[in-house]
């Protein structure tokens, strides 16, 4: 019954459009196999209200407020259709990206969002690594498990297509939240290093190494402008 609710919500309003992978692979999901306690209990085939929905990505969410929902979380851009359409596909032919999403059917909008990234080693017999990014629900829905709920769907997905490991970065602040999920900090190995090659203006770098917001270490590469022409910028790990 569970399985046949699942598969029914997911395509009762949206069953024209096309997902980002097979919504086949949720219905297998096992949430006995998490750590993560929900009180009371949900599941990707539950999640807790009639009217939600836990599900791949669809072409159609570009009208679904997808673009909005993950202004929350990050700068985004002024994304156009075409430009949201092009990667859409470019994802889906390439394969391994998993971006999942809870649906509000009442107002036909995304409320909650997450990317598992696969990527294919040679390490470990030619095994799979994935990758958590991207987490973020909607402000306004804040306190019905939805954060752990879509956490735990994309962990468990991760599970089911044969990885042998998860990771994730994140904040300070988060560190708790996602160790009663089963993510553990690796003893002399938990720090994170990033390169960035977004244009920063200088008018906002003083406030963002004011304010690093977390417990990683960053070494930053940014480009500046000088007389019209570009210029790199080392800045010393912080």
């Amino acid at each position: 019954m569970v399985l046949e609710r699942l598969s029914r919500n997911m395509f009762q309003e949206s069953k024209p459009s096309e997902y980002l992978y097979s919504p086949d692979l949720l219905l297998r999901l096992d949430f006995t196999k998490s750590p993560a306690q929900f009180s009371p209990h949900i599941s990707a085939a539950q999640p807790g209200e009639s009217w939600m929905v836990v599900r791949p990505l669809q072409r159609s969410d570009y009208d679904k407020g997808f673009m909005q929902l993950l202004s929350q979380l990050t700068s985004v851009g002024n994304i156009t259709r075409k430009q949201f359409d092009d990667r859409f596909t470019q994802m889906k032919q390439s394969g391994g990206y998993y971006v999942t999403v809870i649906e509000d059917t009442r107002s036909a909008k995304i409320i909650g969002s997450a990317t598992l990234t696969v990527e294919q080693k040679f390490i470990h017999n030619c095994s799979l690594r994935g990758r958590l990014e991207d987490v973020v629900v909607n402000d306004t829905y804040r306190g019905k498990q939805l954060g752990k709920l879509i956490v735990v769907t994309v962990s468990l997905l991760a599970q089911e297509l044969g990885c042998y490991k998860m990771s994730l970065d994140c904040k300070d602040k988060l560190v708790k939240f996602y160790e009663t999920l089963g993510y553990i900090l690796e003893p002399g190995n938990s720090n994170a290093m990033n390169m960035s090659f977004l244009w920063i203006a200088p008018t906002e770098f003083s406030s963002i190494l004011a304010n690093p917001g977390s417990r990683i270490r960053y070494a930053i590469l940014t480009i500046s402008r000088r007389n019209d022409r570009p210029a790199l910028q080392t800045v010393k790990p912080l």
